[in-house]
């Protein structure tokens, strides 16, 4: 500070002492010697003044390379973060979709319903003031006041509607197995038709859905009355209505299982169908219904029955009633069928077969359209 103000002070008196200096003289002397002093000192501070700004300089250069590089590691970060919040939302989206795929494994699906109030069963699906609708509601009536069918289960509408119906009663009620088909063995019947009676055209039965499958097609069968077999054997020894009823909600919710079932009964009513044939050549006596069923064009044989019936069960139709008598009779038991569209003539109440025998256990269908059947929910 000193110094500046000595250089200042010199700057400002220069004028003066040249002036004043005589040449020559020790005051010019002087003044030579202080003027090299201050130059001297002025260059070595414009030196240190180059050196900050250099030192300067190369901070600056330091802090943006220093920036750079975080600037770098922020977007990176910010990249993997984003990337890891991707692959986030994906792994959430497949453990939503196992979960959800889990949860409807765990949540099984019955082709047949719970039990539901018959009467309001019938307000939801019969409304309005239209004299169909009105003529239903009276029958509904009729059934939950004169029949005692203060409830109904509901079956699943598809093309096996009225053998799960049958089946389900069969099941449920732990009806006892037939005693023909104990006697015959009926896991036996498929190599029975094809070398003790010839009928090698059963290779074109039809499993619902699935077509014609050839030779396979009697291991197939095989497979199917194992199942139908060894099912109802199981419903028969619960003893436990409880029991059964777990039993139900399991077996009518596995529709792989519930389709086998469903053409075994198939096959078993080909299997009588055949043998009331061959016995209706040699004249021996056979249920009224067959000669019905023999009557039709559509079914004078059993490869035509097969053919124009029973390969389209469970694919575009449903049993029809004229097969009532034929599954009555396989089962032993008596099927009693609440026509509600016939309701107040003589076709209400059907019962079928009408030659059945009194030892055979009842079950009851209702049915508003003769192609899809519910199940009373108070068994007689």
């Amino acid at each position: 500070m000193a110094m500046s103000n000595k250089v200042d002070s010199y700057y400002r008196e220069v004028p003066f002492r040249r002036h004043h200096t005589a040449p020559g003289s020790l005051a010019e002397h002087q003044c030579r010697q202080e003027q090299h002093e201050l130059h001297t000192h002025h260059s070595s501070t414009s030196t240190g003044t180059i050196d900050e700004y250099s030192r300067m300089s190369s901070l600056h250069e330091v802090i943006n390379k220093v920036q750079s590089q975080v600037r770098w590691c922020l977007l990176l970060a910010v990249d993997v973060l984003l990337m890891m919040w991707q692959h986030f939302k994906a792994f959430l989206s497949l453990w939503y979709k196992a979960s959800c795929q889990g949860f409807s494994k765990n949540k099984r699906n019955m082709s047949v319903n719970s039990e539901v109030d018959t009467l309001s069963y019938c307000s939801k699906k019969w409304k309005g003031e239209a004299l169909n609708a009105k003529q239903m509601r009276k029958a509904y009536e009729n059934v939950y006041w004169k029949h005692n069918i203060k409830t109904l289960q509901p079956v699943k509408e598809d093309n096996y509607c009225m053998l799960r119906a049958i089946m389900f009663q069969v099941f449920s009620q732990a009806l006892p197995f037939p005693g023909w088909m104990k006697e015959k063995d009926i896991l036996k019947l498929p190599e029975k038709l094809l070398y003790s009676q010839g009928c090698n055209w059963i290779q074109q039965f039809s499993f619902g859905p699935e077509k014609y499958v050839g030779p396979k097609v009697y291991g197939k069968l095989r497979s199917c009355l194992d199942l139908f077999k060894n099912e109802w054997v199981d419903f028969c020894a619960s003893k436990d209505r409880v029991e059964r009823n777990k039993m139900c909600r399991y077996f009518f919710s596995d529709e792989t299982k519930e389709n086998k079932v469903y053409e075994a009964l198939k096959f078993i009513m080909l299997y009588l169908v055949i043998e009331a044939h061959d016995n209706l050549k040699t004249e021996d006596q056979i249920p009224n219904f067959f000669h019905f069923l023999f009557s039709r064009d559509t079914s004078a044989d059993p490869l035509s029955y097969m053919m124009n019936h029973l390969n389209m069960v469970g694919d575009t139709i449903g049993l029809e009633k004229a097969e009532l008598c034929l599954v009555g009779y396989a089962l032993e038991v008596k099927i009693k069928v609440l026509r509600l569209s016939k309701f107040n003539t003589e076709k209400f109440e059907m019962i079928y077969p009408l030659d059945h025998k009194r030892d055979w256990h009842e079950i009851t269908l209702i049915t508003d359209d003769d192609q899809h059947y519910n199940i009373p929910g108070v068994y007689h």
